[in-house]
């Protein structure tokens, strides 16, 4: 399939999707609730990552 159609199955897609999420109450929580999902996993992930980067400065303070 050329490009050209991937793109129209894509667009089609993608509509079919959006008047989905406009008439399904449904659809419309689970997607609140990946994008809650994703804020918390975000969140945990810098958590995560500022507290070794602080235990990285702290060594490397200790071993001057």
């Amino acid at each position: 399939m050329s490009k050209l159609g991937w793109f129209v199955v894509g667009a089609a897609i993608g509509a079919v999707g959006v008047i989905q999420m406009r008439d399904n109450p449904k659809a419309q929580q689970a997607v609140e609730d990946i994008k809650l999902a994703a804020k918390d996993f975000s969140s945990a992930l810098t958590a995560g990552y500022q507290e070794r980067e602080a235990e990285i400065h702290k060594a490397s303070k200790t071993n001057k």
